[in-house]
């Protein structure tokens, strides 16, 4: 079975996304983001707390970089695009865009490292590193 190597997530801009002025406010974005990054692994099948009850293992951002391109406003129907771009040993980097009508708004590069409950990395579950045929050592 091949993994999909993308996942779209329509997201809806409500009042408490934005500023006093209707445009969305950039934190919102990055909440935006997890949702679609959540929303890709468990595509995958991989249920990340239950994955957590098993395996004492979870999920945390280590970088992120953002780009805003364009503002969003209340009411816009909006989707976050979430792609692997590549995976190391204990972490993987998502290139996650937030399009409005196909336009880039937002364009953000995440990578998020498996950690262990001590908070130390771990090698990444075969389900993420098989996901993407750009893997690095």
């Amino acid at each position: 079975m091949v993994a999909p190597l993308e996942h779209r997530l329509p997201v809806r801009v409500y009042y408490e996304d934005t500023d006093a002025g209707g445009i969305v406010y950039h934190a919102s974005y990055i909440r935006f983001a997890e949702r679609g990054r959540t929303e890709f692994v468990r595509m995958l099948g991989l249920d990340q707390g239950a994955y957590r009850e098993e395996t004492g293992l979870g999920f945390a951002v280590r970088s992120m970089t953002v780009d805003y391109l364009k503002p969003a406003l209340l009411d816009d129907e909006l989707e976050v695009l979430t792609e692997i771009q590549s995976t190391r040993g204990a972490s993987v980097e998502f290139l996650q865009t937030v399009l409005r009508n196909g336009e880039a708004l937002t364009r953000m590069t995440v990578r998020v490292a498996c950690l262990n409950k001590a908070g130390r990395p771990v090698r990444l579950p075969n389900l993420l590193r098989q996901t993407t045929p750009q893997n690095t050592p």
